[in-house]
């Protein structure tokens, strides 16, 4: 291909329209299989060094705690559940 850009030389990206059932075609960014309109990088930084940041009850390691909790909770009402009723 004599004069092609490297942009026509780049992967294609594999969203599908919802109107028309065709592929987007745009270029795909660098290391990812979309484009930039379909979802390629649009996550912010984590924690404090994205500007939203306003308290810790969403974080990683907070749901990983709820979750727990949850579980341990889960599992102590099984436990009681099984106990005969006559204690």
């Amino acid at each position: 291909m004599k004069g092609a850009l490297a942009m026509d030389r780049s992967r294609r990206c594999i969203a599908t329209s919802k109107r028309t059932r065709q592929p987007c075609q745009a270029p795909a960014v660098t290391g990812w299989r979309v484009c930039r309109f379909h979802g390629a990088g649009g996550a912010g930084p984590k924690g404090e060094r994205n500007g939203a940041y306003k308290h810790g009850l969403h974080t990683a390691e907070a749901l990983a705690e709820r979750r727990a909790v949850s579980a341990l909770l889960r599992r102590a009402r099984a436990t009681l559940a099984e106990l005969p009723d006559d204690m």
